[in-house]
């Protein structure tokens, strides 16, 4: 496994402890969406308990299924595992014991669920008026769809992700990957690291939440600017074009042996690809003579980008447009995107010897901390591998009350 900080600067000493450092998180996610916070939380510096129920949690009992438990080994690395029948009386009261001592509870059940197990917030917050309570969910807490059941694809129809996606002569589809779940995760490590600071302020814990519908909304910004541009008509599914239609040339366009994305945002790129092309004659053109005008003729300025793309290698068109400083990126297959050495070097991907799964590349996370220690990356472990050590020595339960616990079935 392999450790990789930021090399401090010349002169520098020493490194800074992690932003997290010496916070306790209590995690009861489950699947994407509070596992990824929690994962954020981690990689910054946090203890993070990972409370799964005795048979585990949803996305380990995937490992059945070839690599499908990967997901819960790139969400879990750096935590502490454990399991918890929180419909038992003694399980609960073990969790109150757990709260006391933390400062972030964060789970990411159906609203209702912790308060109906006897772990609500206001339930919590007696025990700990410094907590952070943190609630991830589909709708939110209140409101009309509170009780809907979310989970990322049919969130994605709600948010209007999937009128959005695809082309305007065939049917809707949903964006490849898990949108909805992870950008509500990401804002709700945002909701918690807010209250964090607020509680340095104040003294005093809060509760937030976020809904994955209200996350993603934002995003449609493209998709919005047009809809009111045709004056609150719905806008067709544009492909691979801009979503507000307000960008031309902006597409994947073909090469003899794949796809290259590209765009030109300004006056200067839209000259260097002309020149690029070889075709000076296009700025004088009237049908590409300014934005709105190739806006208008994007049909016809596509065909012609298509038509010289086409004649070239992706490797080809590739050195192109990067000499000319025109925004691009190859369409790039899965094994590629793994292998990145960008992001291995920065080690915001690293490949390391899984318990379970063998040798796999797993994310550390985008957030790097210059002047921090580096931190190991830790892989997920087994079910309740971490028992003794959380419940035992952090919490002080006797080695014959941890056998009575496993007997109970409570762990």
């Amino acid at each position: 496994m392999q450790s990789t900080g930021i090399a401090p600067t010349p002169g520098q000493q020493t490194l800074m402890r992690r932003p997290l450092d010496g916070v306790t998180v209590i995690d009861l996610g489950q699947i994407y969406n509070g596992p990824y916070a929690t994962f954020l939380m981690a990689m910054a510096g946090a203890k993070v308990i990972k409370i799964e129920p005795p048979e585990g949690e949803k996305m380990r009992r995937r490992g059945a299924v070839g690599g499908a438990m990967l997901p819960f080994a790139m969400l879990n690395s750096n935590k502490q595992f454990v399991t918890l029948n929180l419909k038992s009386p003694v399980g609960l009261a073990l969790l109150h014991r757990m709260v006391a001592k933390a400062d972030i509870v964060l789970e990411n059940f159906a609203p209702g669920t912790m308060d109906r197990l006897g772990a609500g917030y206001e339930t919590l917050r007696a025990l700990n008026p410094r907590l952070i309570y943190a609630a991830g969910t589909g709708y939110g807490s209140y409101g009309p769809n509170r009780d809907m059941l979310a989970m990322d694809l049919t969130v994605q129809a709600m948010a209007g992700v999937m009128a959005s996606t695809g082309f305007p002569d065939r049917p809707p589809v949903k964006a490849g990957p898990a949108l909805c779940d992870f950008f509500g995760g990401i804002h709700l490590y945002g909701a918690v690291m807010t209250a964090l600071v607020r509680r340095e302020r104040t003294g005093e814990g809060s509760q937030v939440e976020v809904s994955m519908l209200e996350s993603v909304y934002p995003a449609l910004s493209s998709t919005l600017g047009l809809y009111y541009g045709l004056g609150g008509e719905n806008p067709p599914r544009t492909g691979n074009r801009h979503g507000g239609m307000a960008e031309a040339p902006y597409n994947v366009y073909p090469c003899s042996d794949g796809w290259v994305a590209m765009l030109c945002v300004s006056d200067k790129h839209w000259e260097g690809l002309a020149a690029a092309m070889g075709r000076p004659d296009m700025l004088r053109d009237p049908r590409f003579v300014d934005l709105q005008a190739r806006v208008n003729n994007i049909d016809a300025l596509d065909t012609l980008i298509g038509e010289w793309t086409g004649s070239l290698t992706k490797d080809a068109l590739v050195a192109v447009l990067r000499a000319q400083r025109i925004p691009y990126a190859p369409v790039r297959e899965i094994d590629e995107v793994v292998n990145d050495a960008h992001m291995h070097a920065r080690g915001t991907l690293r490949r390391v010897d899984h318990p379970d799964l063998g040798t796999v590349v797993l994310p550390a996370g985008p957030m790097i901390f210059p002047g921090s220690e580096g931190v190991e990356l830790v892989p997920s472990k087994g079910l309740g591998a971490d028992n003794a050590v959380v419940y035992g020595d952090w919490l002080g339960v006797s080695p014959e009350e941890l056998v009575a616990l496993v007997e109970q079935g409570v762990i």
